[in-house]
């Protein structure tokens, strides 16, 4: 992985996401510069001086991106949207919940993604998905033909949001194998926890089915063909929502996630990497509890153990070697469990790839194309 901060894993891993969702090298170089000295001081402190830094840049390429709107330059434009709006949401993520200028700055990413799509001319719909008395939100990406082609329901992790894992390239590479995406927001991520207060919940069917449903009543998509996907936390969510809604065709995982509820407790003992500064807070925000007592046995309920035999449709899981979140051997757990599976590959990626870290943070093409590869054959393979 790219280690500009030594020592320093979260905001390492902040760069490299950065990076990953579409940043350029030149401006990620100048948002890193200054605050190499702060992150000597370690991932809670400091963090206002690397907003601060990533904030500056993100005005900069959006005024650069206004500039080329203003001359008649959409495409241009649009491509600096793109940049611009991922700064502004890769800043945002690494702030508490009370740090005031963080709310700004996930308003301004999510008005730029618009203008991303706009000035891009992309295909992409801004959907709202029912949950109880609510909804949450989702971007289904497809080609604008209307001709019905298999989908994946793509969910998130514990921090990150629909527009970044666009931006890291899924929509794309699922589109070049003919399959379409609804990127959704679940309850605990992006909007849905930031502009709608829906929590996270362990019953991760409660929100995908969902979503499934949603996808089952578009006329350009194949209703039979419908995955589940998940990256990070989504690790978990993906297999246990797949392991309760039968309808899933599929199931794929970028990281998995088999026993996310007593990792917590390992990381109380100060084992593993934290994604985020505030873990803590960022997790009870999450999850809804106003005390730690509370979260952690919550906790205990969620793990795969128990979830994983129900899965009776294709399962992919893939990991990194070197993941210093979550250990490898969570992977295996979910193969070993697995026995009901139609079938059940394992991909475990190693230096030789390039790509070893937490879902690929250190490359960000061989887990992501993989997986869209695995996904393209199997629903082939349904036919």
């Amino acid at each position: 992985m790219f280690e500009p901060f030594p020592g320093n894993y979260v905001w390492n891993l902040q760069t490299n996401l950065a990076l990953v969702c579409g940043g350029n090298h030149g401006e990620v170089d100048v948002a890193i510069r200054p605050i190499k000295e702060a992150a000597a001081k370690g991932e809670d402190a400091g963090t206002a001086l690397l907003f601060d830094s990533w904030i500056a840049v993100a005005d900069q390429v959006t005024r650069n991106a206004e500039a080329d709107e203003a001359a008649g330059y959409t495409l241009s434009a649009g491509t600096k949207y793109g940049r611009a709006f991922g700064y502004y949401l890769s800043a945002e993520r690494m702030q508490s919940r009370d740090y005031a200028p963080r709310w700004e700055a996930y308003d301004k990413g999510l008005q730029l993604f618009r203008k991303y799509v706009e000035c891009r001319g992309l295909h992409i719909d801004f959907v709202e998905i029912p949950y109880g008395d609510s909804s949450f939100p989702g971007i289904f990406v497809h080609d604008g033909s209307g001709i019905p082609r298999p989908a994946l329901v793509s969910c998130n992790g514990l921090d990150s949001m629909k527009e970044q894992v666009y931006m890291a390239g899924h929509g794309q590479s699922n589109l070049e194998r003919g399959m379409y995406t609804l990127f959704i927001d679940q309850p605990g991520t992006g909007e849905a926890l930031r502009k709608r207060g829906l929590t996270a919940v362990y019953n991760s069917e409660a929100w995908a089915t969902p979503a499934y449903e949603y996808l089952a009543s578009r006329a350009d998509v194949i209703s039979s063909k419908i995955g589940m996907f998940g990256l990070s936390l989504g690790g978990y969510y993906a297999p246990r929502a797949a392991a309760n809604e039968p309808r899933f065709a599929l199931c794929a995982v970028m990281g998995a996630n088999h026993l996310w509820g007593n990792l917590q407790h390992r990381r109380l003992q100060r084992e593993g990497e934290n994604p985020v500064p505030h873990y803590w807070d960022h997790v009870m925000w999450v999850w809804g509890h106003d005390n730690l007592d509370s979260f952690m046995k919550y906790c205990d309920n969620i793990t795969l153990d128990g979830q994983i035999e129900k899965i009776k449709m294709p399962f992919l899981i893939t990991h990194g070697q070197g993941d210093r979140q979550v250990p490898v051997s969570d992977a295996y757990r979910c193969k070993e469990q697995a026995v009901n599976a139609a079938k059940c590959d394992i991909r475990v990626f190693t230096p030789e790839d390039f790509e070893i870290e937490h879902c690929g943070a250190d490359n960000g093409t061989a887990m992501r194309d993989f997986i869209a590869d695995w996904c393209a054959q199997t629903f082939a393979e349904l036919e």
